[in-house]
Parts: C-alpha cells; sequence; structure tokens
C-alpha cells in the first residue's frame, strides 16, 4: 500500500506542477491576447506535457474528418479521468468542455476553466438544471466555438460504452451543427474509476478514432431530432470504438423519444 501511495505522489505531483505552471500562463497572458489564445496554447501544452509525464503515447487517426471552420460537438466516451489530457494533445479547435462544477474550485486549473469559457455542469440537479447547463451549450456553439461532451454523463465503471443521454444532442439540433463521433480505448486499463494513480509500466498505448460528422434532421418534431441524432451518434462512436478494440454493450432500438428530464450529458473528470 505504502508502494501505491508513493507511486501516486510520483505521477501527481510533477502532474501538480505542470498544472499550476500552465495554470499561471492561462490566466495572466489569456486575457492579454485575442481569443484568450495563450489560454489555448496553455491548455494543449499542459496536455501533451501532462501524458508524456505520465507515459501515454496517443495514437490518433481520423482528425481529417474534424470540420476546419464552424462550430459543431465533439460526441465521445468516457473511461477514465486522464480523457481529457488524451483527448487535448490531439483533438483539433478551440473547442470547450464541460466539466463538474468542483473543478473549477481547483486552483489553476479551475481558474484556467472560467476564464477559457469552458461550461461547469451540476450533477444531478434536475430538469431545470439540466436545462440551463444545455443553454450554456448553446451559448458556446453561437458564439463560433466547438463543444466536447461525454454523453454517458459519467465514467464508465468497466470500460464497456454506456448509453447515451439527450441532453447535449439538444443544443446540436437547436444549433443545426453537426456532431463529431470520437472514440477512444486504453484510458480505463490505465487508470479505472477510483484508482489512485496509473499504474506501472513503460510507454502505454491509448488509441483514439474520429468518424465522419453527422448532421442532426432539418425538420419534424424536436424532441425526435434529438433522439434521432443521439441514436446514430452513439452507434458510430460504438462502431468507432469497436475498430480500435473498445467494448459496445447492445443497447434499445434506435429512434426512440429523447430521455426526460433532460440530463446534462458531459462531464470531463471526476
Amino acid at each position: 500500500m505504502i508502494g501505491k501511495y508513493y507511486r501516486a505522489a510520483k505521477q501527481w505531483g510533477p502532474f501538480a506542477a505542470r498544472t499550476a505552471f500552465y495554470g499561471t500562463i492561462s490566466v495572466t497572458l489569456g486575457p492579454l491576447t485575442r481569443e484568450h489564445g495563450a489560454s489555448l496554447w496553455a491548455m494543449r501544452r499542459w496536455c501533451r506535457a501532462s501524458t508524456k509525464g505520465l507515459s501515454i503515447a496517443v495514437e490518433a487517426d481520423g482528425l481529417e474528418n474534424v470540420p476546419a471552420s464552424g462550430p459543431f460537438v465533439y460526441v465521445t466516451n468516457h473511461q477514465s479521468i486522464v480523457d481529457i489530457i488524451v483527448l487535448g494533445s490531439v483533438l483539433p479547435g478551440d473547442y470547450k468542455w464541460a466539466a463538474k462544477r468542483s473543478l473549477f474550485k481547483i486552483p489553476f486549473l479551475g481558474w484556467h476553466l472560467g476564464l477559457a469559457g469552458h461550461v461547469p455542469v451540476d450533477r444531478g440537479g434536475g430538469a431545470r438544471t439540466a436545462a440551463q447547463v444545455i443553454k450554456s451549450f448553446e451559448g458556446v456553439l453561437s458564439s463560433g466555438k466547438p463543444l466536447l461532451i461525454f454523453p454517458e454523463g459519467t465514467r464508465s465503471e468497466t470500460g464497456v460504452l454506456k448509453e447515451f443521454k439527450a441532453g447535449g444532442f439538444y443544443a446540436a439540433v437547436r444549433a443545426g451543427v453537426p456532431v463529431v463521433p470520437v472514440a477512444l480505448d486504453g484510458t480505463y486499463d490505465l487508470m479505472m474509476k477510483g484508482a489512485l494513480d496509473t499504474g506501472e509500466g513503460n510507454v502505454r498505448h491509448v488509441k483514439v478514432r474520429v468518424g465522419a460528422p453527422i448532421s442532426p434532421l432539418s425538420s419534424g418534431k424536436e424532441a425526435k431530432r434529438v433522439a434521432d441524432l443521439r441514436d446514430r451518434a452513439q452507434v458510430a462512436v460504438g462502431d468507432l470504438l469497436r475498430s480500435i478494440g473498445g467494448r459496445v454493450e447492445p443497447f434499445g432500438a434506435p429512434g426512440g423519444e429523447a430521455r426526460v428530464p433532460l440530463e446534462p450529458s458531459a462531464e470531463a473528470a471526476e
């Protein structure tokens, strides 16, 4: 047990130092640069330095599928707390992601999240809170920025893809923007829910695959359009995940009504 705590300290001590360093750059130089460009640079450097520091090698393909401009929604599965640094090291665009509100209280990290325009999410807040989160998602998209959501709602306890919630897809339908399916595999084996650290070993490999954009239907009742987009995104992410060795459980028949009450559909890390 002592060995586990020592290993965790060796991994997360430098991680905390990197977070403080790049967070300081973000909050001091970000406001002085156009569209907080210094904050975006700091986030990218933090993610890449952190994956390297944790000996994580990220293999990404399909990046040519990412729209070159305009708002869209990245839709990805969620296996581990390290997903955000993995995705941040390879996914292009000044995207905003949804994070637990408690993360906004962490020095440096939370300061960056607030300054850069990421979206705080309260889990279990009910339909009214969820509707407010969706409004925030719409605000990101209306500003011309991409959004990243984890529509499973929280990390998978088994590494198997879980059923998607509808919340974030309301924002995509209302804004009339495509969703870009993304699958990642390998982070669950590195650090499953409840683990103290990413384990022992040399370089650990994680795969990320990006699929073609999926556009929402342009007509019909909103709930049906949301359900349709959610279901097609679920299938796309599942197919991508299987193609890189991940596991997917069977879901109900596609095309049903959107789930109610509306639930926040994204969470960055716990």
